[in-house]
């Protein structure tokens, strides 16, 4: 039989990639993109275990769904961080390195 490739496995794959790199974009690139690979995975997951025999390339499918998961959980834990930067030093600190030294040293009790 003819085996042929998942429609989506290779943007799947560069959305993963895609995802943990943009992961350092203050997390929203990185999210869009991951999410985004995780909807194209789960179509062509759903062909692939429709006929398995058919498709060759399930494996790269695989590898950036799991790139796809750990750019999602990156990115959330940078916004997180970023929040929580923001929310104690302040927005103004965060252009500003001078300012952002006086207020870590303020929280910090120095």
């Amino acid at each position: 039989m003819n085996e042929q490739k998942l429609p989506n496995a290779t943007a799947v794959l560069i959305l993963g990639i895609v995802s943990i790199l943009g992961c350092c974009c203050y997390g929203l690139p990185g999210l869009i993109a991951g999410i985004i690979a995780l909807v194209l995975a789960k179509k062509d997951g759903e062909l692939y275990k429709n006929n398995p025999t058919a498709y060759s390339n399930y494996s790269q499918l695989n590898a950036g769904k799991i790139m796809a998961i750990i750019g999602i959980i990156l990115s959330v834990l940078y916004v997180i961080y970023v929040i929580v930067l923001v929310s104690t030093v302040g927005w103004d600190a965060m252009k500003d390195p001078q300012l952002m030294q006086e207020r870590i040293k303020d929280i910090m009790g120095q």
